[in-house]
């Protein structure tokens, strides 16, 4: 049997939480479903300066406090890996995961993206060997080893003058001759001794032993040279892409899974809103996230009400 809640949350990052928050202080009963540990992102991220209120935290101090927040008005909070979205005819909103089915008529999706691989040979050989996505979880296996860093925007840069605090050297491999990072971490990472650039350059194949991570050969796209770097590490960010599979038959992305919303967070199906990275929009942090899951925890308690409304007085 389906278990019931006024506003099911899928997705536990800032924007799920605060959803939930807004939802769950309307007095609605909600339902925070994620497939891992709350936080999302947050908690691979060193330090988080661009959130007010706080100088400096680390991302996972930050998922905790907002946790905290999120389930004092008794949202609940449950793992679950959503494998389908199903809508009926009334609007009832049927949830499927992995080890349990849920009913709702106000769904706020809240997944996020996940980081994009590279797709050279070698990624998925030395994945967890040498290859990582997340310079927090996993940077420090190569204390004292260079490693090197591939893309150019604030993750790379930021990642990257993590990486130095530990590592012998790092090398920042951009495939244009400029960085897109904000300036202040481009600063950074220019009076950075450890931190060497490599330009114009990408990564054609990471390089191993069979066991570990040896090196990358890449190709400069304005000589057409070829060359190896030794290296004992490779950390991978160039973008990211929507978690959006069990939702693309409802008719609510674009054509690269982005969820399409308006300002409220609404989406073209009924009582279905989506917050944070899963949107199309520009600009992805922390703070919009939690912008957006204010905005849809409202309109879903709004939602809730017009479905009462509508309810003929008996």
């Amino acid at each position: 049997m389906a278990k019931s809640y006024d506003v099911i949350v899928i997705g536990a990052g800032p924007g799920g939480m605060t959803a939930a928050l807004y939802a769950s202080r309307a007095n609605l009963s909600v339902l925070m479903l994620d497939r891992g540990i709350y936080g999302g992102q947050m908690n691979n991220t060193a330090e988080v300066e661009n959130y007010p209120g706080f100088k400096s935290i680390l991302g996972p101090d930050l998922a905790e406090k907002m946790y905290q927040s999120s389930t004092q008005f008794d949202a609940e909070y449950a793992y679950g890996s959503v494998e389908s979205v199903s809508v009926a005819a009334d609007g009832l909103k049927t949830i499927t995961t992995d080890s349990d089915v849920y009913e709702t008529q106000a769904l706020i999706i809240a997944t996020g993206s996940e980081y994009r691989k590279l797709g050279v040979p070698g990624e998925d050989d030395y994945s967890g060997r040498g290859v990582s996505y997340c310079a927090v979880c996993d940077g420090a296996f190569f204390k004292n080893k260079p490693v090197a860093v591939i893309g150019g925007g604030d993750s790379a840069v930021e990642e990257g003058g993590y990486l130095s605090q530990m590592t012998s050297a790092v090398n920042i491999i951009h495939r244009r001759d400029q960085l897109r990072a904000q300036k202040i971490l481009q600063d950074r990472a220019f009076a950075n001794d450890k931190i060497g650039f490599t330009w114009d350059t990408i990564v054609t194949e990471i390089l191993g032993d069979g066991q570990k991570v040896t090196g990358v050969q890449t190709h400069n796209k304005k000589t057409g040279e070829d060359s190896v770097k030794d290296v004992d590490g490779v950390f991978i960010y160039v973008g990211n892409q929507p978690m959006t599979q069990p939702f693309l038959d409802l008719g609510i992305t674009d054509d690269k899974g982005w969820i399409k919303t308006d300002e409220k967070m609404k989406t073209s199906v009924p009582g279905i809103f989506a917050v944070g990275d899963v949107r199309q929009k520009d600009l992805r942090q922390i703070t919009t996230s939690v912008g957006d899951g204010g905005i849809a925890g409202q309109e879903a308690f709004n939602y809730l009400q017009s479905l009462q409304d509508k309810v003929p007085a008996k």
